[in-house]
């Protein structure tokens, strides 16, 4: 298995958002082996030459990777983002070595310490010379710092035959790595604020695009059925709650999983155990979706128990019987996800939901008010979507990229399923915590009545979809944070720090200012009833006074997961949540009579409370101690 061994884990970065939710990974290795011991074929394919469109980096050696694309993503709201301990580190795809190699040259050209990419031009002008004062991601240098020698280039049989012998851009592995190990020894690397806003903005824009897409299937439904009437409101959102606590975080939980296991299996070589894993994951989610379909064919007989208002009660047990369709396919689908983005293939989920998106907002309008099918054609567009999505992935695998994963079917898949659930457990138990600390107020909120319930149907839908915007930047900033922390450069770790806090601030300061001057103006994109839009318009402000320490907070869990620290996030987010934010919220709804700004106050308390004690913790960190965890750890792996 000598492709495992072409990444030299001393120098890999310690973390990644794929590991984050491998709390046990040594289970996974031993899944790994067990299903090696048992393969008859014994596929190996190296994957250690490629060009990275600069030189061809054929080096035994991995070097320090500075680019991890944040692989462990599920694509949906979560609050609290609670993360166990990272255990050890998946290996790298093709596509993230040749994007680290990228990032490490870029990295020595800002402190002068290999020629520029293009020769500097002789004469510049006022705009350029602006443009580069403005933007320049270059390190200024002062006249008495110290030089640290440059590598020469020597011919390889990997050198370009017509390189330019004045402006040598081009490094193969062993001299970048020559180079960039002489930099790190001497302190030369640094980096600024300029590159850092640059590189998590560049992370971070296609995952808020997909976050956004992903999202707004959710909220189609919310925004076609809210016209019907309040009732309808309040019992959609009502019947989309029960679906994520009973069903879709569990079953997403249980799919991070695939996270560890499936880069496992395609780092070891052994490629089309990739595609193992996605069947046991599929097969093991739709043996869950028996229990779960009895559950929603009598939810209205237990959402009576809970809900005073009989008919929120009968139409979101309604939703729920409709939703089972959908099940299959989003078991599909989670699972899907992680077989293609154990490979690189990052964008495929982001072509599916570019497609499905759409195709959903148009079969809502189409069922809901087309058709007049009324409240019953938003579930089935939302199980249509949800069976539409695995369709699409599929036909990206087959026909675009990723089928080189897939060994077909085998009777293995129904075979080692006990250390796979054991390892999933965590995953569903976490994914379910983050869920049900803020669902459970729209379950609350339904005590105080069909107005209160319909008006936190909205307020929970605006509060998420700008929430859609920080999560990214906090993605981003753990990964690229984690990749300094891994290369030992903690001066530009801490910059990138600075620079994700600065940014969860502008834009919890851009969503106020948005919620606050259109506290009327955004109610009335979901309903006419004008007792809903009032409460709306009276809670709102308090949720964009929240938006500043949302935005903080989730950036903080970001830095915390980038240095190694989410275990202590969890910790925090259990107590702020769960001990203090929910007990004063019931207090402040019920016997102060506060109703739904009770609610939104103790969240907003938490939150406060959350970014204080996490940001706190990071100010008084020992960086330099993290970097040594970082090294142990790696060499352990």
């Amino acid at each position: 298995m000598s492709s495992a061994k072409s990444i030299p884990s001393r120098k890999t970065s310690g973390w990644n958002l794929a590991s984050s939710f491998a709390s046990g990974s040594p289970i996974a290795q031993e899944i790994l082996a067990r299903d090696i011991a048992e393969d008859s074929e014994d596929e190996v394919v190296a994957d250690d030459d490629f060009l990275d469109g600069e030189g061809s980096d054929n080096s035994s050696d991995g070097g320090p990777v500075l680019y991890k694309q944040p692989s462990g993503v599920a694509y949906d709201y979560r609050r609290p983002s609670m993360l166990p301990e990272v255990i050890n580190e998946p290996v790298l795809t093709r596509e993230e070595r040749k994007k680290s190699r990228d990032a490490e040259r870029s990295l020595l050209r800002d402190n002068h310490l290999i020629p520029p990419k293009h020769a500097p031009e002789e004469r510049r002008g006022f705009w350029s010379v602006l443009y580069r004062r403005l933007f320049s991601t270059k390190v200024r240098k002062s006249p008495g710092d110290e030089e640290v020698p440059r590598i020469t280039i020597g011919p390889s049989e990997y050198s370009p035959l017509l390189a330019n012998a004045d402006h040598p851009s081009v490094l193969d592995g062993e001299h970048l790595n020559a180079q960039w190990e002489a930099a790190v020894a001497s302190g030369a690397i640094e980096t600024t604020w300029r590159r850092e806003t640059k590189t998590i903005a560049t992370y971070s824009r296609s995952l808020i695009i997909t976050f956004l897409l992903q999202y707004s299937i959710n909220i189609a439904s919310i925004f076609t059925v809210g016209r019907i009437g309040k009732i309808e409101l309040g019992a959609v959102s009502l019947g989309t709650m029960t679906a994520n606590i009973c069903c879709f975080a569990p079953m997403q939980g249980l799919a991070t999983s695939l996270d560890t296991l499936c880069s496992q299996a395609y780092g070891s070589g052994h490629k089309h155990l990739v595609g193992l894993q996605l069947q046991r994951m599929t097969y093991f989610l739709w043996l869950l979706t028996l229990p779960v379909a009895i559950l929603f064919f009598f939810a209205e007989d237990i959402l009576r128990l809970i809900v005073l208002e009989p008919r929120s009660a009968e139409l979101a047990g309604l939703y729920l019987r409709v939703v089972i369709i959908g099940v299959p396919g989003f078991a599909a689908f989670e699972s899907g996800k992680r077989f293609v983005q154990s490979q690189g293939l990052f964008q495929a989920t982001t072509y599916v939901l570019l497609i499905a998106a759409p195709i959903n907002i148009f079969v809502n309008w189409l069922l809901v008010w087309h058709f007049e099918f009324g409240f019953i054609g938003a579930p089935i567009a939302v199980a249509f979507t949800q069976n539409l999505m695995p369709v699409l992935l599929l036909l990206y695998v087959c026909f675009v990229d990723g089928s080189q994963c897939w060994g077909g079917f085998t009777k293995r898949a129904l075979s080692n399923w006990g250390p796979m659930i054991w390892l999933a457990l965590p995953g569903m138990i976490m994914v379910e915590a983050e869920w049900l600390a803020f669902e459970i107020l729209t379950l609350v909120s339904s005590r105080l009545g069909t107005s209160y319930l319909a008006a936190q149907s909205i307020l929970v839908t605006i509060t998420s979809t700008t929430y859609m915007v920080p999560f990214p930047v906090s993605v981003a900033a753990s990964t690229r944070v984690a990749n300094l922390i891994g290369a030992k450069l903690v001066g530009a770790a801490k910059t990138s720090a600075k620079v994700a806090f600065f940014a969860g601030c502008l834009i919890g300061l851009f969503n106020l200012t948005m919620l606050a001057s259109l506290r009327f103006k955004l109610p009335h994109l979901f309903t006419d009833d004008q007792e809903v839009i009032s409460i709306v318009a009276t809670v709102l402000p308090l949720c964009a006074v929240m938006q500043i320490f949302d935005g903080l907070a989730v950036v903080a869990h970001g830095l915390l997961r980038g240095i190694g620290k989410q275990s202590f996030g969890g910790y925090a987010n259990i107590l702020a949540y769960y001990l203090v934010a929910l007990p004063i919220a019931f207090v402040a709804a019920f016997p102060l009579g506060l109703n739904l700004v009770g609610l939104h106050l103790g969240t907003t308390i938490g939150l406060v409370l959350v970014a204080s004690v996490e940001y706190w913790y990071i100010y008084v960190s020992d960086w330099d101690k993290v970097v040594h965890e970082a090294e142990s750890r790696n060499m352990a792996g």
